[in-house]
């Protein structure tokens, strides 16, 4: 630990994700990894797309999240027919006081929950947009400052289709990572259905810290230490999403020869940036001072899948995205 500043707060800490992950796993079984990428978006201000099947606690992970920090939560049911006012609010006409008032929308809460947002047009969608780059709404050409921290968790159903909108592609890029969440197991099942027949329906998570404490902790974040030849693997792999690049150095042309025809276009230095951070992040989640290859091979995927595009040959083979971050992986090698 000779490279964190401060080992009493660092110590600090590891309690609090352990008391705080103990008080999730009573209400929420199986979905660990999940939960561990939404700490990583708060330590790192990031944003989350996630994307399953209804029925996996994607809401309710987050609703038990919200509890064990104490913090403003609001969720936004999208729909064909909302509309950008109905997310960041708008002024009113005060007929008593004959002046007008803004009214704020739920965006102006700590945590938001942007349920099936590829329910709602491409406008309801980039109404987002300045929120989450931004910290920051405009309603009447007054700017107003969101609540700190602030994070938006967007989902998506994959298996309906029909009546939905495509993300903007400047959209996805400021998500920091897109989850994919499957089903429990047969034993996570299991122990969900024993809890859920003998949990007191009354009973809600504790309080463990308050979000703007927590939010302190971020600063834990830039005192990980991350290796010249860490920095180096990373940028390898982003660079080979880009397949026309010629500035890579750890492998050869005849590596990505074998993936360069499934790819349309690469990731943006925004994913090199959120990799950085996100992998610094779990180094502190995981109790190092110090970032691993693991680190960053584990945030490949939830970082990458959403800022590249297949070709149309990749679509004829059904080859997707994390097929081709597989075949990256495997070709780069470790540092």
């Amino acid at each position: 630990m000779d490279n964190l500043k401060n080992l009493e707060e660092f110590n600090s800490f590891q309690k609090i994700i352990k008391e705080m992950k103990g008080q999730i796993g009573i209400f929420i079984v199986g979905q660990e990894d999940f939960v561990e990428k939404i700490l990583i978006a708060l330590l790192t201000r990031g944003h989350l797309l996630v994307e399953g099947v209804p029925g996996l606690a994607k809401t309710y992970t987050i609703n038990v999240l919200a509890d064990c920090l104490g913090c403003s939560f609001a969720r936004i049911q999208f729909t064909p027919d909302l509309l950008p006012a109905d997310i960041v609010g708008t002024r009113i006409y005060e007929q008593k006081d004959q002046v007008f008032s803004i009214r704020k929308g739920p965006v102006f809460a700590n945590l938001v929950l942007a349920d099936e947002i590829n329910r709602a047009p491409a406008k309801v969608q980039s109404a987002l947009l300045e929120a989450m780059q931004e910290g920051q709404v405009t309603i009447g050409g007054e700017c107003l400052e969101l609540p700190k921290p602030f994070l938006v968790m967007a989902t998506q159903n994959p298996i309906d289709q029909e009546g939905t909108y495509q993300l903007a592609e400047a959209q996805m890029d400021r998500f920091q990572m897109k989850v994919l969440l499957d089903y429990p197991s047969r034993e996570e099942e299991r122990t969900i259905l024993k809890k859920i027949a003998r949990m007191d329906k009354t009973y809600a998570p504790k309080k463990v810290i308050d979000l703007q404490d927590f939010a302190q902790y971020s600063s834990l974040v830039d005192q990980v230490f991350m290796d010249d030849r860490l920095e180096e693997y990373l940028l390898d792999i982003v660079f080979a999403t880009r397949s026309r690049e010629q500035d890579i150095s750890s492998f050869n042309k005849r590596s990505i020869a074998k993936f360069e025809h499934l790819l349309e276009f690469g990731a943006s230095p925004r994913a090199t940036i959120q990799m950085v951070f996100a992998a610094k992040a779990r180094a502190i989640l995981h109790d190092r001072d110090h970032v691993i290859p693991e680190d960053i091979r584990e945030l490949a995927k939830p970082i990458l899948r959403h800022r590249i595009r297949t070709s149309y040959e990749a679509d004829a083979e059904s080859i997707n995205t994390d097929a081709i971050i597989d075949l990256i992986l495997k070709e780069t090698p470790l540092p």
